[in-house]
């Protein structure tokens, strides 16, 4: 069965960029002049996405409004003439796109757990809100992960190799045989782990579920409250449930981390089409 909708979870409260998040919810915080959002419906729809679901929280229906008319808004554009803008006001994504609301902050695990009407059945793509994949000319980051799929029916987990700092603050493979050079089953997934690192692949905020993922939530244990996606992942595979890492191409911005956020920003930037020369010859004056 191929992959067609995608889930993304946007219910966290993004502590690390207080006060702004009381507000505004990180997943709208703009790289250069797009909402980090817009660039992760992107990587869905360019994978072949055609149904979207995002889980929100109570204090971030806010990001509602991104994908709803704005009459005074329209009215004015159109009085103006300025179509490009009422364009951009009123930005078609080619993509069906729905909500449901987390009303506990009880894990990312329960937040799939509220998207199982809606895969009906169906493998779904996960897509990390706070994840910003940049590809280039290259397949996406979710195509990658599909494809992967397709090879081998299994649970998908979006990993690279990432530095040991990095691998303290995400979920790491317990890594078994390889299936290619991309590909290697995983036997369990310990989430920051402590100690010594079971492996170099690190889970960063990419995935395809299969649809027994939705029982395993309920046999995960809780941590401090919540029921991680890693460690119900993690539960499968642990009962023989085949899980893969697959080794994603692409340049990741961490843009629920200060230095992740800006670093995307200068980069999306230098690359863009009318901002990016004069802005990289402003930052060579700095230098």
């Amino acid at each position: 069965m191929s992959v067609k909708k995608a889930i993304i979870p946007c219910a966290g409260f993004g502590t690390r960029f207080l006060p702004l998040t009381k507000v505004m919810p990180k997943e709208l915080l703009p790289i250069a002049d797009i909402p980090a959002l817009c660039y992760i419906l992107d990587e869905a729809r360019q994978s072949g996405i055609e149904e979207v679901m995002i889980v929100l929280s109570p204090q971030k229906q806010y990001i509602r409004k991104l994908f709803e008319h704005n009459a005074a808004l329209d009215a004015h554009l159109e009085e103006q003439g300025k179509r490009e803008a009422l364009e951009l006001a009123n930005r078609d994504y080619g993509m069906k796109i729905s909500f449901v609301t987390q009303r506990e902050m009880n894990g990312n695990g329960r937040a799939i757990a509220l998207c199982k009407r809606f895969a009906a059945g169906a493998p779904v793509a996960v897509l990390f809100g706070d994840d910003v994949m940049y590809t280039g000319e290259g397949s996406p980051v979710t195509k990658q992960l599909i494809d992967a799929y397709d090879l081998t029916g299994a649970t998908i987990v979006g990993c690279q190799r990432s530095s040991e700092e990095v691998a303290h603050k995400c979920g790491v493979m317990i890594a078994g045989e390889r299936v290619n050079d991309r590909i290697t089953r995983v036997k369990g997934i310990i989430e920051k782990p402590a100690g010594a690192l079971p492996s170099q692949l690190v889970s960063l905020g990419r995935f395809i579920l299969t649809p027994d993922i939705y029982g395993a939530v309920e046999r995960t244990p809780e941590k401090d409250g919540e029921v991680y996606l890693t460690d119900v992942i993690s539960t499968l595979a642990g009962e023989g449930m085949p899980v893969c890492a697959c080794e994603f191409d692409a340049r990741r911005y961490d843009i629920g981390d200060k230095q992740g956020y800006l670093e995307a920003t200068v980069e999306y930037a230098m690359r863009d089409a009318e901002l990016g020369e004069r802005f990289t010859q402003y930052l060579k004056t700095l230098i």
